[in-house]
């Protein structure tokens, strides 16, 4: 039986034609395709300005390294992510400081913020998990208070909103994934998104070996290398799929809704499991969709036997401090009850647009036959 992927993109063929377009026109990289989207984004989740990049985890490096902030300064983040939330940190000569998560939604929690802010705190870097935004209000009230920058990894959420208002303009700074497992794919890519003009020009500098005009922007050969950038330029290809992509966005995310409640109904009282909570005040984008296991249920059994049965489920994530590289810095695994607790219950179902009412059904009836 053929393995059901935890995510897949969803290609059609439109987005093969816009990539034709792309193939045949001047530009291949560099070129009014990435202008065009960097445009497009930025409307869609009301931002003023998007700078688009060949990944999210470029999208986080040149996110941090726009605020120039000095060499050692802590930047706050939850361990409970992809490890780029923290290496972006490192990769910019600062500090990554752990704060553990709320047990139900799975996010960083406001409080456990406040307890890690010391002298040399600079940034708090949030991650809305899963596709459900933060407690927002509460972690910008203490970067008010304590004189700190935000940075939102959305990679999760392109589509989410909080009181209202699509994630996209809260952070001094809002990253995105353009992944194909995410909501929509530029085969690999993403994005900041700001408000801020200078933040925004140093993000284009920071993209592009960190030289202030493109070839197309030059009157002669002339041009100025103004920061130490690197080149994370996206192509006109991808960000014609891009675009292509964007104009699904709102399908995407409600067939993703469709299956959390086709989940949710199925799965909601079967005993041994725990389905996903969803706080008021917010829309879920439902980048994942993970269920908790009973403490008397061994999960990596479990996942063994899912995968027998042909279903890609997945675990997200292996905390970052329990990576052989982070074990330098000494963190104690016990200083994150939540953390460790979830980590250890934790099975992501598949969950794509491309799924049909019956994969998801083979999905149930797996989990219900193991439980």
């Amino acid at each position: 039986m053929k393995m059901m992927p935890y995510g897949k993109q969803a290609i059609e063929e439109d987005d093969v034609q816009a990539v034709v377009g792309a193939l045949k026109s001047d530009y291949l990289t560099t070129g009014p395709k990435v202008a065009e989207f960097e445009g497009a984004l930025a409307s869609y989740v009301g931002a003023k300005h998007a700078v688009a990049v060949n990944s999210g985890t470029s999208a986080l490096d040149i996110a941090v390294g726009a605020l120039g902030l000095p060499v050692g300064s802590e930047i706050i983040t939850t361990p409970f992510t992809f490890v780029a939330t923290a290496n972006c940190a490192l990769y910019n000569n600062c500090k990554p400081v752990f704060a553990d998560i709320d047990k139900r939604t799975y996010n960083i929690d406001p409080e456990q913020i406040r307890k890690k802010v010391t002298k040399k705190t600079k940034a708090i870097i949030y991650v809305d998990y899963a596709g459900q935004p933060c407690d927002i209000a509460e972690i910008r009230d203490i970067a008010e208070e304590k004189g700190l920058f935000l940075i939102e990894d959305a990679c999760h959420a392109l589509g989410a909103e909080y009181r209202g208002k699509k994630v996209g303009s809260f952070a001094d700074m809002t990253v995105f994934s353009f992944h194909p497992v995410k909501h929509i794919t530029t085969g690999e890519g993403g994005a900041v998104a700001t408000e801020d003009a200078e933040l925004y020009g140093k993000l284009k500098l920071l993209r592009n070996h960190g030289i202030d005009k493109t070839p197309g922007e030059r009157a002669g050969y002339l041009y100025d290398m103004k920061m130490l950038g690197r080149n994370y330029r996206i192509t006109d290809l991808q960000c014609a799929l891009g675009i292509s992509q964007l104009r699904k966005i709102e399908k995407f995310i409600g067939r993703r809704e469709e299956i959390a409640k086709e989940y949710g109904d199925a799965l909601g009282s079967t005993d041994g499991i725990t389905i996903p909570y969803v706080k008021s005040g917010v829309r879920h984008a439902w980048h994942l969709y993970t269920i908790l296991l009973d403490k008397r249920i061994n999960r990596d059994g479990f996942f063994g036997k899912m995968r027998e049965k042909g279903i890609g489920v997945n675990v997200h994530y292996i905390p970052a401090y329990k990576f052989t590289y982070y074990k330098q810095f000494g963190i104690n695994p016990e200083d994150f009850p939540n953390t460790e607790e979830v980590y250890s219950r934790i099975i992501t179902l598949p969950m794509f647009p491309g799924m049909e009412g019956a994969d998801v059904e083979r999905v149930v009836a797996a989990v219900k036959g193991l439980v």
